[in-house]
């Protein structure tokens, strides 16, 4: 057959009980035509949720890694509650394909702290898709280095100054988180959903990682350490 670099023909993660969490084909000059690859058309939404709902059936115990189903090569790796798939030409490299979802898996790591699981890749699915597009595109394998294709997809710094917390009691770290997050927000009312949730997760992590200098705020404000209220 004539080399191509379309090798990819579908990339698709579902949960474990075969769900589509998401799914990518894609219509190069691999997927066009039955007659020259080998592969039945996935076009519809009805056959490509039937083939999924089918192969899922095939791999969903963990153990495997590569299966030849239904004129399709498919390479594909569990993650907790997760199997990701990249489906390719049955008579496509099949080293190929697993170099591509191995780094694509291995970025996805990085950018999700480890964390690849179901509700992560929900609540990050930009962070999910940027990965992708910077492994496949338009269903050529662009990249097979995992730590390249993080640092292309790595979270922006928010937009707000940096918030140095030393010395400062917890009422004037208070007053200058809220001023910041009133300034961020002011200043960015046209801003997508996506930018606002950055903003917090922001937010989120500087709390995180200065919990001791608000433990020596609070002693520092009230002459004790700061215990949580009993519950009524």
């Amino acid at each position: 057959p004539n080399l191509s670099l379309y090798t990819t023909s579908a990339f698709l993660i579902l949960d474990t009980d075969g769900n589509r969490v998401l799914a990518k084909y894609y219509n190069n000059k691999n997927s066009s035509g039955e007659s020259e690859t080998g592969c039945r058309s996935l076009t519809t939404l009805k056959d490509q949720r039937a083939y999924e709902k089918a192969l899922w059936e095939k791999t969903k115990k963990a153990g495997g890694d590569i299966i030849l189903y239904d004129t399709y090569l498919a390479v594909y790796r569990h993650s907790l509650d997760l199997i990701f798939y990249i489906l390719g030409p049955p008579v496509e490299n099949e080293l190929m394909l697993n170099a591509a979802l191995v780094a694509y898996f291995d970025a996805l790591s990085i950018l999700l702290r480890n964390q690849v699981e179901k509700r992560s890749v929900l609540d990050n699915l930009d962070i999910v898709l940027l990965c992708l597009d910077e492994t496949i595109d338009d269903g050529v394998i662009v990249e097979t280095d995992s730590t390249a294709i993080a640092s292309r997809v790595s979270r922006p710094r928010a937009d707000t100054t940096d918030i140095v917390i030393n010395e400062e009691t917890i009422m004037n770290a208070y007053q200058t988180i809220r001023d910041c997050l009133r300034t961020g927000f002011q200043y960015g009312k046209s801003r997508p959903i996506i930018c606002r949730k950055e903003q917090l997760l922001q937010l989120g992590y500087l709390l995180q990682d200065n919990i001791p200098t608000f433990d020596a705020a609070f002693l520092n404000d009230l002459d004790r350490p700061w215990t949580p209220p009993l519950s009524r």
